[in-house]
């Protein structure tokens, strides 16, 4: 366990090996959960302001669930995440012409439109973040799905990627660029101690 500003983070995230291997998996992270993507309590704004520019990338099916449903929902397991469809896709999610499933945040994004690029839960997948029960100290654990995620693991071990590396965009993006650097510096203390 390493532990950077009350952050518990799981070894396995400077020691496993990931890369996303979208044309595999075709973003099946996206479709596949108990919910939708947990959004964070500053993040609902978020929602809210980039509405109007994503709509052009949302499906039919995504806009009609958003107009029944509303732009997010409360799980009582999750708290405040993006709605489904049928329980299946997020409802901001669309397949390309590869059925790759994309964000129409992310897209927006991309195309700068908007300047939030999507839920951070999203794009710190396979990490998964955690409160304390008392808010006292915040857990990062590395949760890649068994079979879904299985290319990825692979791709990771074939290109030599650790999964800090490979999220340091998102990792930064959340805890800023400091722990990221706190967190390269113990990763690479383990690299040469596993020499």
């Amino acid at each position: 366990m390493i532990v950077i500003d009350k952050i518990l983070i799981s070894d396995e995230i400077i020691e496993a090996q990931f890369v996303c291997d979208l044309s595999k998996c075709k973003g099946g992270c996206c479709e596949d959960g108990d919910s939708g993507a947990p959004l964070a309590n500053e993040e609902l704004d978020e929602v809210k302001k980039a509405f109007d520019k994503i709509k052009p990338f949302l499906t039919p099916e995504g806009l009609k669930e958003l107009e029944r449903t509303g732009l997010y929902r409360y799980d009582r397991e999750f708290g405040w995440v993006t709605p489904t469809i049928n329980g299946e896709i997020c409802a901001y999610g669309y397949r390309d012409k590869k059925g790759v499933i994309k964000c129409a945040f992310e897209e927006a994004y991309n195309q700068k439109l908007i300047s939030w690029k999507k839920p951070i839960s999203c794009h710190l997948y396979p990490i998964r973040t955690k409160q304390s029960k008392y808010n006292d100290y915040e857990m990062m654990n590395y949760e890649p799905r068994e079979t879904l995620c299985s290319p990825a693991c692979e791709l990771g071990k074939q290109l030599k990627i650790p999964v800090y590396q490979f999220l340091k965009e998102s990792i930064t993006r959340k805890y800023g660029s400091s722990f990221y650097t706190a967190l390269e510096k113990i990763a690479s203390e383990y690299y040469k101690n596993e020499q």
